[in-house]
């Protein structure tokens, strides 16, 4: 220091870790209440904005919520606290209405029953202030609309309406009940519609004049759920993603051997852009387990495999892209191979970090997070069920090692997180040096089985820094100290685009969480 006068800054460490506060529940249950299967939830999206959250289910019907927090004062939260105004709440989301989405099938052809679960959910861009959406089954995808129509009714009747019964209920609404069975000259065989009945009486010298009902569109607004397209028949195999492109005119659609790609507009066509199926079945060694388009790249994509493989294609080499851009893939370590090697290797979920530069993947055991510039191994790795490795033979024999858990990165993408038993949720902290490792559980306390547990040290792997970050790691407990529960998991969950906000789903309830 020169007399004083030169500052050093202080170093800047890693984000201090958050205090997750429990912030909402929708569909709630009472103790011992059973939990009916069709309302199980089973897919989870926020819009882009983040103030719109869809929901779907295994009964094929899709939940909309919105934000209201934002709307008390006509100003986004992120302005507020530009301008220094004291926020007194939380994020908050009210129900906005629901729809079915898809109803059991049976396909005859291969006398196969479709259900109507709901796989996924994937916002598209906004027009006219409707909300458009995607969401699957396990065969056909639909394309939704949804938009606050104004409601019309029918006015200046020559009849008093004071004694035309029923004549309000016919017309309050533009979706009347079923139409009535009318006679000639309008009359009604029910006694209730028949207007012109004993009891009424015209005036003497007859009305002035004949007023013709007229239709008006009142003030009240009706949301209306409208399916425009219906994307049907291109699957051979259960789809298990769908994701949106950048470019807001095209999607893709994967299924365990292939990839298509389509217009939004054009319903009967795509494209087969993967296929992975080899001439003879009995030669399949891999199938694919997630895909999701490039968040700014419209060219590029990337899918996963059950090897535990991430592929990156570049749409523009060719028209199949059979041959990959990057392939991504942990080595594996020698002498660790054993019969469930391969079953918890597989990937379950991939998300793109919203800069594009990561890929944050999932597999039974682990989340990794890759640098799409560096192929040659994971940049971080966060241990999850580490703990569960002495009971992977239970695991087996209950189809549990099968499940399927999602994954999700914040917005600035400091932090990860994921699900797993005990309906626990996990929040690591990904940034350099950052040792972040939060157990939550989806419930009204979400810290109330938060036993904090030593990190274990980062290491250098080569040119890479590994960071590897574990729980408790004896066997029949949990990283918490608890005993686990394999009967309740959770599968998926949603972190908010542009705020520390988590949505998650145990069963048929939806949680959510704010730091």
């Amino acid at each position: 220091m020169n007399g004083g006068d030169e500052v050093v800054a202080a170093p800047v460490g890693p984000p201090q870790p958050l205090d997750w506060k429990f912030s909402q529940i929708f569909g709630e249950r009472t103790a011992g209440e059973e939990v009916q299967e069709v309302d199980i939830i089973s897919a989870i999206e926020f819009d882009k904005t983040g103030d719109h959250l869809a929901t779907g289910d295994r009964g094929g019907r899709v939940v909309l919520f919105e934000r209201t927090d934002i709307k008390d004062h006509g100003v986004s939260r992120r302005d507020l606290e530009r301008m220094d105004h004291p926020i007194s709440r939380h994020p908050e989301f009210r129900y906005k209405t629901e729809f079915q989405s898809h109803e059991p099938e049976f396909d005859y052809l291969k006398s196969l029953e479709i259900e109507e679960k709901i796989n996924k959910i994937r916002w598209c861009q906004r027009a006219n202030g409707a909300l458009f959406l995607l969401s699957t089954n396990d065969k056909t995808i639909k394309f939704w609309k949804v938009q606050e129509k104004k409601v019309k009714k029918i006015s200046e009747m020559n009849l008093d309406p004071s004694k035309a019964l029923g004549n309000g209920s016919i017309a309050s609404s533009s979706n009347s009940s079923s139409p009535k069975l009318c006679l000639e000259n309008g009359g009604s065989p029910d006694r209730s519609y028949n207007y012109l009945g004993n009891d009424f009486s015209f005036p003497p010298g007859g009305l002035p004049s004949l007023r013709l009902p007229v239709v008006v569109t009142s003030q009240e607004t009706n949301l209306m759920a409208r399916c425009r397209r219906v994307y049907a028949h291109a699957h051979d195999y259960h789809i298990n993603s769908i994701s949106t492109n950048s470019d807001g005119e095209t999607f893709i659609s994967a299924d365990d051997l292939r990839i298509n790609l389509w217009n939004l507009q054009i319903s009967n066509q795509s494209f087969n852009i993967v296929d992975v199926k080899p001439a003879n079945m009995e030669d399949l060694t891999e199938v694919i387990t997630s895909a999701e388009f490039h968040p700014t790249h419209c060219n590029m994509l990337a899918y996963s495999s059950s090897k535990g493989s991430i592929r990156l294609i570049d749409l523009r080499q060719s028209a199949l892209c059979d041959s990959h851009a990057k392939l991504f893939e942990e080595p594996e370590a020698p002498g660790s191979r054993s019969f469930f090697t391969e079953i918890i290797a597989s990937i379950s979920d991939i998300k793109f970090a919203k800069d594009g530069r990561y890929i944050l993947s999932r597999d039974y055991m682990t989340l990794k997070l890759w640098d799409i510039t560096m192929d040659s191994g994971p940049v971080a790795m966060f241990q999850v069920h580490e703990y569960l490795r002495p009971k992977l033979c239970d695991l087996y024999e209950n189809d549990s090692i099968f499940d399927k858990f999602e994954c999700c990165l914040s917005g600035d993408g400091l932090r990860v997180s994921t699900g797993s038993y005990s309906n626990l949720f996990r929040v690591f902290g990904c940034s350099a040096g950052s040792t972040e490792a939060t157990t939550l559980e989806a419930s009204k306390n979400p810290m109330r089985r938060q036993v904090q547990t030593p990190s274990r040290p980062s290491r250098s792997l080569s040119s890479i820094t590994r960071v590897v970050r574990r729980g408790a790691e004896t066997p029949g407990i949990d990283a918490n100290g608890n005993s686990f529960d394999f009967t309740t998991k959770l599968l998926h969950l949603a972190w908010h685009p542009t705020e520390n906000s988590i949505a998650c789903a145990a069963a048929n309830s939806l949680y959510m969480y704010y730091a």
